[in-house]
C-alpha cells in the first residue's frame, strides 16, 4: 500500500483535535478535582495531555490504514465501532470532569473499554498493523477505567 503522508497527517491532527474536544471539560486544577481523594498511583496532571496527543496520533495512523483497507463488511464495522467508541472517549470527560460524576463515568468507560476492544478486533482483522497501533490504546484506558474506580471507591 502506498502512503499518502499527507492524508496520513490529516488523519492524526484530526484524530488530536476530535479528542481535544474533551480538553472543554477537563481542568485538572479546579477546585472540585484537586479535593478529590486520589489513590497513590494517580498520575500527575500534566501526564494526561502528552499521553493522549500520542494515543490520539496512534489512533489517526490505525484509522488511516482501515480507512484505506479494501473494502468489506468487516471494515465497515470497523470504522462504525471507531466512530462510536470516539464519541465515548470524548463522552467521558465530561462525565467526570464537567458533571463531576465519577460513578457515571465509571459505568460509562467500562462501556468505552469494551468497545476498544471490539474495534481493536475490528481494526486487526481489517489491518494488522492497526490493531497493534490500537493496544497502547487499549491499555491506557484499561488503566484509567481502574483510576476512575479507584477515586470513585475513595470518594
Amino acid at each position: 500500500m502506498q502512503i499518502n503522508w499527507l492524508i496520513l497527517i490529516l488523519f492524526i491532527i484530526g484524530c488530536n483535535l476530535l479528542g481535544a474536544i474533551g480538553t472543554f471539560w477537563t481542568n485538572a486544577d479546579s477546585d472540585w478535582y484537586n479535593n478529590l481523594n486520589k489513590p497513590p498511583f494517580n498520575p500527575p496532571s500534566w501526564l494526561f495531555a502528552p499521553v493522549w496527543i500520542f494515543l490520539f496520533s496512534l489512533m489517526g495512523i490505525a484509522l488511516y490504514f482501515v480507512f484505506f483497507s479494501s473494502s468489506s463488511q468487516v471494515r465497515t464495522i470497523a470504522l462504525v465501532l471507531f466512530v462510536i467508541q470516539f464519541v465515548l472517549n470524548i463522552l467521558w470527560n465530561y462525565l467526570f470532569f464537567g458533571a463531576h460524576n465519577p460513578l457515571f463515568a465509571l459505568i460509562e468507560i467500562v462501556f468505552l473499554l469494551i468497545l476498544i476492544i471490539l474495534t481493536s478486533v475490528y481494526f486487526f482483522k481489517s489491518n494488522i498493523l492497526s490493531g497493534a497501533l490500537m493496544i497502547p490504546y487499549v491499555l491506557w484506558v484499561g488503566f484509567a477505567s481502574f483510576l476512575n474506580y479507584s477515586i470513585w471507591r475513595i470518594n
